[in-house]
């Protein structure tokens, strides 16, 4: 009887985890592939194919895109990223919201950053990523206080020891933001 109750306890414990690391706000570095690694001008590595290929003329899925968008900004290459994002086919999804707000504050568009934010926050509250995003471009103009507004709403939303948690509260001590 013991194994089946360490068992449960194991797998409440652990599900937090599955469940954030398949989420937006997955906390794991992306690692680079062959897209970010071969590929030039936004374009995608299509395993089946074995090559670089449009993302607009594939057949990837927009969670393979999604990935190609999140190596493509860690590697900083954000004109790749946003060649991307544009092949998604859902442009009002919070996730592709989410990182044309990035990718434009990260290229000097913050204004425009910041609209895309608030649009993914209007399609998803829950947004912790975008909150935490959001909330270190605050750090970066100065707004600290804003910025804590956004850490309280990721905390309140229960997001509280995650990644976008987390990396907005460092930001706000150390005036350091994240390219991920």
């Amino acid at each position: 009887m013991k194994v089946p109750s360490i068992l449960a306890a194991a797998a409440i414990a652990l599900a937090p985890m599955s469940v954030m690391a398949a989420g937006a706000d997955d906390p794991f570095v992306p690692k680079p592939t062959k897209t970010t690694k071969d590929c030039k001008k936004g374009k995608v590595w299509n395993d089946k194919k074995k090559r670089c290929v449009k993302a607009q003329r594939s057949d990837l899925s927009d969670d393979i895109l999604y990935q190609a968008v999140r190596e493509y900004a860690y590697a900083g290459q954000y004109e790749n990223a946003q060649i991307v994002l544009s092949a998604m086919s859902d442009q009002t999804d919070d996730r592709v919201l989410t990182y044309w707000g990035f990718t434009n504050r990260k290229m000097g568009n913050v204004d425009l950053g910041m609209s895309f934010y608030q649009q993914a926050i209007a399609s998803n509250p829950d947004n912790l990523l975008v909150r935490s995003y959001m909330g270190q471009a605050f750090v970066e103009s100065g707004d600290t206080y804003l910025a804590f507004l956004q850490l309280k709403e990721i905390r309140a939303r229960g997001g509280a020891g995650t990644w976008p948690e987390q990396s907005l509260e460092a930001a706000i001590r150390s005036g350091q933001t994240y390219n991920y």
